[in-house]
């Protein structure tokens, strides 16, 4: 059972928008009120180019969760999850990580849902999210919540004040999609990640 004022440090990938790339890292609080009592998130989003790498390190020190959060637009971002898992679990021992992809609400979708196979191969969560139409933007946090305080029955009661939606997402794709993503929860994995790249 959780008690009230739990404050959690986790790690969250940037957000891989070119136009507002993070450089090195910012950190923003986020305050959720669950059926415990609030719950605050110091989230550090770190930057995802290779020439800021050395330097993650040092900020994944004591994170309690993580967020690998990838760009379902740009092929590479996807396949930078693995070595940004890897570091995560070298410097944070056995903590909850969840895996996102993001900018759904785009419609040249590079990375498509039968290649999105890291977070089975890993036993991760996965959630498909749009940070700029706050799709899906709970349900990793809640996620994380319920792992870092044990318990299954946690729920939100209220979400942060968020910004307006700056874009429409088309539900009813994004709801194929992630049906898509369900069915081939059954089929064997590949053999090689890479192979959808090529």
């Amino acid at each position: 059972m959780c008690g009230p004022n739990h404050n959690f440090s986790g790690q969250s990938r940037a957000h891989c928008q070119p136009e507002s790339s993070t450089i090195g890292v910012e950190v923003h609080p986020l305050d959720f009120f669950t059926n415990c009592g609030k719950i605050r998130f110091y989230c550090w989003d770190t930057a995802g180019q290779e020439k800021f790498g050395g330097l993650r390190d040092g900020y994944y020190i004591h994170g309690q969760c993580a967020i690998i959060m990838f760009d379902v637009t740009a092929r590479l971002t996807y396949k930078n999850v693995p070595t940004w898992h890897r570091d995560i679990c070298r410097v944070c021992d056995n903590i909850p990580i969840v895996l996102c992809g993001n900018k759904v609400d785009v419609k040249n979708r590079q990375v498509k849902a039968k290649q999105v196979t890291f977070h089975r191969k890993k036993n991760l969560q996965y959630y498909e999210i749009s940070a700029k139409s706050n799709y899906n933007f709970e349900k990793p946090f809640l996620y994380l919540a319920r792992k870092l305080a044990g318990d299954p029955n946690l729920h939100f009661i209220a979400s942060p004040a968020l910004k307006p939606p700056e874009v429409e997402i088309d539900v009813a794709q994004q709801q194929l999609i992630e049906e898509e993503i369900r069915k081939v929860v059954d089929q064997p994995l590949p053999d090689d990640e890479d192979e959808f790249f090529n």
